[in-house]
């Protein structure tokens, strides 16, 4: 029985921001893992960079049995709808499972209550304050810098699509922490200065 990853993606969703942790599930997983996708409809929704998607699942459907959640930015996480995906947010703290959050979609937590008790990043403290309001009490929590993981919550900004998956494969468990961090330099530093990594 394969174990579940949901990603949800909203409409002009980050597609680079899915990537990195997608294939990696795949890779370093060995078949032990499957991504599901999750939008507030199962309409074909478009990425920033032009790929299409259809959903296998709408927010109302989707599974409550899964390994985590991840939500990935894009330019809607602001708009009133979103708002839609609070439940499922709800639901995979409440079952304590992995819940993560890169860019917009990070501040989103913020917005939700699931950011103050853990330490968090985000593309900015500021904006994460204003936007969230007093549903934000973690200041005190706000790490500057790429990728937080804390518990089973991992945070990321809009430029650590690959720091991001790197906590999210070790909040996981995807593979031994040797073979993520071997990923994770090879991507990193590219394919003549990091040892080819044992998949």
């Amino acid at each position: 029985m394969k174990k579940t990853v949901l990603f949800v993606l909203l409409e002009q969703y980050a597609d680079w921001e899915a990537a990195y942790l997608s294939s990696a599930i795949y890779l370093l997983g060995e078949g032990r893992y499957e991504v599901k996708t999750v939008s507030l409809t199962r309409d074909t929704i478009s990425s920033i960079g032009g790929f299409h998607t259809k959903p296998d699942y709408d927010i109302h459907s989707a599974p409550s049995a899964y390994e985590a959640l991840i939500l990935i930015g894009g330019m809607t996480w602001r708009e009133e709808s979103a708002r839609q995906v609070e439940p499922l947010v709800e639901h995979c703290r409440q079952n304590a499972r992995v819940l993560g959050g890169i860019c917009d979609a990070s501040a989103f937590l913020g917005t939700v209550g699931a950011l103050n008790q853990v330490r968090h990043t985000s593309n900015d403290l500021n904006d994460v304050k204003q936007w969230a309001g007093e549903a934000y009490t973690g200041e005190a929590n706000y790490i500057r810098q790429q990728a937080v993981r804390d518990k089973k919550v991992v945070t990321a900004n809009g430029t650590a699509a690959l720091e991001f998956a790197k906590e999210v494969l070790l909040a996981l468990g995807v593979a031994e922490e040797e073979k993520i961090q071997g990923w994770y330099q090879f991507h990193k530093l590219g394919y003549y200065e990091a040892p080819m990594p044992q998949m």
